[in-house]
């Protein structure tokens, strides 16, 4: 069995990141935040990002890391958080990691295929599938890679051009750098922790949330960094809450609309959040009810580590 290493995943809202807070303060450790927006700088109230008293309080790692221009990728972070963990151990701390970007959790645990890739077949494939559909995508890749064609459905559509360009520029399934890759991931023990809210209460701490973004400055945030000369096309704006407020600012819609959207939205991301965690068997849920449940499921945690120390 591997070093420990600690995950806490859920939705927005659900309480991740002070639960992490108080976990690193008892474990004496450091936090690896999983969360593909926190890592820009200058958009802050948007993210929900850790005050900056907490983030003196508890070294993170991968928040305020990059400029809001500078182009960064699930692979990129992979490496650089494999690293910092690797660190962590070696100084006897217990990484905790923590965030609701289920992708870039996946990557720390169980890898991403990191090959070169090809913009040009790209585009192609994409205009297979827009001329004739995902089926016809899917049947080309059961043609030349009938292995990996069995690990996915036509509607995964991503999945299946990811799979397609891969056997074109390598000559090799996707599913042999899938196992080349396992062989070599850094021998962890990791604890994954999910927590659960009921879902009309979760609905509420998110329009709680996003009101509070809004009384917090949210609007002058996203209309400092517009004024900075950053484009509202960069992929770090293009999330829930400031491609809304972006809309307001265009006079495309009203405040209380651009609002009323964020709300919508962000209940929307939670519950792909959801459907993406539950996927993983791995993962040991807690059901809360309270934030006083928070700290049960600290002591809980915490036992779990003792136990395997």
């Amino acid at each position: 069995m591997g070093q420990l290493v600690i995950v806490i995943v859920g939705p927005t809202c659900s309480g991740k990141s002070s639960l992490s807070l108080q976990l690193a303060k008892d474990l004496k450790t450091e936090i690896i935040s999983a969360d593909s927006k926190q890592i820009y700088k200058l958009i802050d109230i948007g993210t929900a990002k850790p005050s900056k008293s907490e983030l003196k309080e508890i070294p993170h790692a991968f928040i305020n890391s990059i400029s809001l221009d500078e182009n960064y990728d699930v692979s990129l972070y992979e490496k650089q958080a494999l690293e910092k963990i690797d660190n962590l151990l070696k100084n006897n701390k217990i990484p905790i990691i923590t965030g609701g970007s289920g992708l870039y959790v996946r990557a720390l645990i169980d890898g991403i295929v990191d090959l070169a890739a090809d913009d040009d077949l790209r585009k192609e494939l994409n205009a297979k599938k827009e001329k004739y559909g995902n089926d016809f995508l899917y049947q080309e890749l059961i043609t030349v890679d009938q292995s990996a064609a069995n690990t996915m459905l036509p509607q995964n559509w991503k999945r299946v051009i990811r799979a397609l360009e891969v056997f074109y520029l390598t000559g090799k399934s996707i599913k042999e750098f899938h196992n080349e890759q396992v062989k070599v991931r850094p021998n962890y023990n990791v604890s994954q922790f999910g927590l659960n809210w009921d879902r009309g209460i979760l609905f509420k701490r998110i329009e709680d949330r996003v009101d509070q973004m809004i009384v917090n400055g949210l609007v002058g945030e996203v209309d400092s960094i517009l004024k900075m000369g950053y484009s509202e096309t960069l992929n770090s704006l293009n999330s829930v809450g400031y491609k809304e407020i972006i809309a307001h600012l265009k006079n495309e819609v009203s405040l209380d609309e651009a609002i009323s959207l964020i709300k919508r939205n962000t209940r929307r991301y939670a519950k792909r959040q959801l459907t993406w965690f539950r996927k993983d068997k791995r993962i040991r849920w807690f059901d809360i009810k309270n934030e006083l449940d928070l700290i049960d499921i600290k002591n809980e945690i915490l036992k779990q580590v003792k136990s395997q120390l």
